[in-house]
């Protein structure tokens, strides 16, 4: 039956995640677009454990998707890969759907790379308030914290 498949798929994905190989992130990556969200969450957690910069865009899509776990973990996987998922998060943040602002930004500020910081400074006015927190840890862990500018 296909739950079977599905739950076949997952068990295979969290083994293959174990196993520290050249193959195995692009394997994680592929079963990003898995028809089953379960399948689609052990390919982010597992692209956490082995991170890799192939798999940016795809994760960067999970963020603004309705499953809040998956765009949790792949916010995740993200911070995993660390700089190099830097442009894409920003594009995130700039011209992506309001709703994956929130876990862009999470990503961003615990990726510290100085390049998110004109992006936090302009979370800083964001709607969300979560954003605007996120924003201020990243910019408070580059160093930059809240300063506030006199009018005079």
């Amino acid at each position: 039956s296909r739950a079977e498949d599905a739950d076949l798929r997952w068990w295979a994905l969290r083994a293959l995640a174990e196993i520290h190989a050249p193959q195995v992130p692009p394997r994680l990556a592929e079963a990003l677009a898995d028809p089953d969200p379960a399948v689609r969450q052990a390919a982010a957690l597992g692209l956490r454990l082995q991170p890799t910069a192939e798999a940016v865009d795809a994760l960067v899509a999970l963020l603004s998707g309705p499953d809040r776990l998956l765009a949790r973990l792949a916010a995740d996987a993200l911070i995993a890969i660390g700089p190099q998922a830097v442009p894409a998060l920003i594009r995130a943040i700039e011209q992506g759907h309001p709703h994956g602002r929130v876990p862009a930004a999470r990503a961003l500020a615990a990726i510290g790379d100085p390049r998110a910081i004109p992006t936090l400074f302009a979370l800083l006015d964001d709607p969300s308030p979560l954003a605007t927190a996120y924003a201020e840890e990243g910019l408070e862990r580059l160093g930059i914290g809240m300063v506030f500018f006199s009018p005079n």
